[in-house]
């Protein structure tokens, strides 16, 4: 008992460090799990890697500007995301592009201005931390952004939980009732950035639609209602936040990799044997139905 309290307790009582960085992987599970879903489920996906892409830029304006400065560079991030989506919107609706390529065609672009910006006005350690964060040097301020940006997309997404289900499910009956699709979909991008914002201060612009994406696609597999894909998606990714700093603090392992990868070790054991539709199970119903 001693050892295994040793292994998997003893870093987060014996560390300050080690107690800020789980109550942010918490933080960042409530919100991001919720909004990854969504996304999946509106399919989505690829649309959470172009914008995690597209803030790169204003972080690192607001990086120029003032240096490591979390302010600065959240608002800079969470401009230029939304700047992207509105872009990618108005492609689509006036040129006849596609949604998804016009997203690709905008974080594409974003992503060299944003790398090109951090390497003429700062250091390759400057443009590792905006790229891939540190999730073990979060401080109090950080922890306070990624919970309130928590805290606000758990109250948003209370109050537009019917329409966002409805619109994810059947946006032709959204649109039959006269509902505003245009405007829910509009706020669901702005939850998008703002997680988004508040995951590349902890894991980085490159890491942080990791945690919002796995969980949910994991949780796909486990469960066919949507409350219980919710909750998974939560789970896996609180889960795989602690196993993640465990390994980094006992291993020296890079803390943002190390979450996203038990997040991917998640995905490829529910890949077989998840209940809802892993490999295995769905193998012996078919084999039970055609016997």
């Amino acid at each position: 008992m001693q050892h295994l309290y040793d292994l998997l307790i003893a870093p987060f009582v014996d560390f300050a460090f080690m107690r800020r960085a789980l109550a942010g992987c918490l933080a960042l599970s409530l919100g991001s799990g919720p909004i990854g879903l969504f996304l999946v489920m509106r399919r989505m996906s690829l649309m959470g890697d172009a914008m995690s892409h597209a803030v790169l830029p204003g972080a690192a304006v607001g990086f120029m500007l003032a240096g490591l400065s979390l302010p600065a560079m959240s608002l800079g991030g969470f401009v230029a995301g939304v700047l992207v989506a509105v872009l990618a919107g108005l492609a689509t609706r006036f040129a006849g592009i596609k949604e998804d390529a016009s997203f690709a065609a905008f974080y594409l672009l974003s992503l060299a201005i944003g790398v090109l910006l951090v390497s003429k006005s700062g250091s390759n350690v400057d443009l590792m931390h905006i790229l891939f964060g540190s999730v073990l040097a979060v401080d109090d301020a950080a922890l306070y952004l990624v919970s309130g940006v928590a805290s606000v997309t758990l109250i948003s997404l209370a109050f537009i939980y019917r329409p966002m289900l409805l619109e994810s499910l059947d946006p032709v009956f959204l649109r039959s009732v006269g509902a505003r699709g245009g405007l829910w979909h509009m706020a669901f991008l702005m939850l998008v950035v703002l997680n988004l914002v508040s995951g590349f201060q902890a894991l980085g612009t490159l890491m942080a639609v990791g945690l919002m994406m796995l969980p949910a696609i994991t949780a796909r597999l486990w469960s066919e209602s949507v409350e219980g894909m919710l909750v998974m998606a939560v789970s896996v990714a609180f889960v795989s936040g602690m196993a993640g700093l465990l390994l980094s603090y006992h291993f020296e392992l890079p803390s943002g990799p190390a979450i996203i990868l038990v997040a991917g070790l998640f995905y490829l054991f529910s890949l077989l044997f998840a209940p809802a539709g892993g490999a295995l199970p769905r193998y012996i119903r078919a084999r039970h139905f055609e016997s």
